[in-house]
């Protein structure tokens, strides 16, 4: 009975879960077992957790002129809508590039605002934050956190955040370390849910996207950092859900 309650966590995160976290599954079950003994399971069945993609190049860059890094690499917030980070990536289709643009808050990692579109401009990392704050309600004392890339920088965003009374970081120029958080969520992405596809539109990269954001990665995923809770379940033990 355990190897199948295993195999079905395991199949459960898309074959993305390694021994810890689908012993924190059994545990959430009420079964008990001891991670050795998962482990054992686990490559007693050849199931094995996805390996994560390269770590981040080398410390480097020089600062925004638009703002400082306020945020300064620290990662966590003591309570919801404190500090949030945001960046976007980029998916290849035989359509064309698929932008996908998210906010995440650093107090559960929630993805709290998203958007994709097929064109790279100011107006997708803007609907991405305008999600966020539909979603959150108006932020106070809230610091946003970005790269330097023109769409972060544009009048139309700049403006949303002054509107909204939003606190503008902004990492050093070509320093992905300033803003790991978010460097973390689009490996997890690409290696546990995009990995090696082959998308012939953007429509069905975009359907991945959405089911990995609010089907699997909000509401299930365990995270380490979260005392190995999903963002939602780490928000509700908080009582801010």
């Amino acid at each position: 009975m355990i190897g199948a309650r295993v195999r079905a966590s395991h199949v459960g995160s898309y074959r993305t879960y390694g021994a810890r976290r689908v012993w924190h599954d059994l545990l959430a079950e009420g079964i008990s077992c001891g991670l050795h003994r998962v482990e054992r399971l686990m490559q007693a069945q050849g199931l094995r957790a996805r390996p994560r993609r390269r770590g981040l190049p080398k410390d480097q860059g020089e600062r925004s002129v638009i703002a400082g890094n306020v945020l300064d690499r620290q990662f966590t917030a003591d309570r919801p809508n404190q500090k949030w980070v945001a960046d976007f990536t980029y998916i290849w289709t035989a359509e064309g590039w698929l932008y996908v643009a998210a906010v995440i808050d650093l107090f559960s990692r929630r993805v709290v605002g998203w958007s994709m579109s097929g064109t790279m401009t100011a107006q997708l990392v803007t609907d991405a934050l305008i999600m966020a704050i539909w979603r959150r309600g108006k932020p106070d004392a809230l610091l946003h956190h970005s790269d330097q890339g023109s769409q972060y920088t544009s009048e139309q965003f700049q403006r949303l955040m002054a509107d909204n009374g939003v606190t503008c970081s902004m990492s050093r120029s070509g320093n992905v370390w300033d803003n790991a958080a978010m460097e973390s969520f689009f490996s997890s992405l690409k290696t546990e849910r995009i990995g090696k596809k082959v998308y012939r539109t953007r429509a069905p990269a975009k359907a991945d996207v959405f089911d990995y954001i609010e089907c699997f990665y909000n509401p299930t995923r365990r995270h380490s950092t979260l005392g190995y809770l999903s963002p939602i379940d780490f928000e509700r033990e908080a009582g801010v859900a």
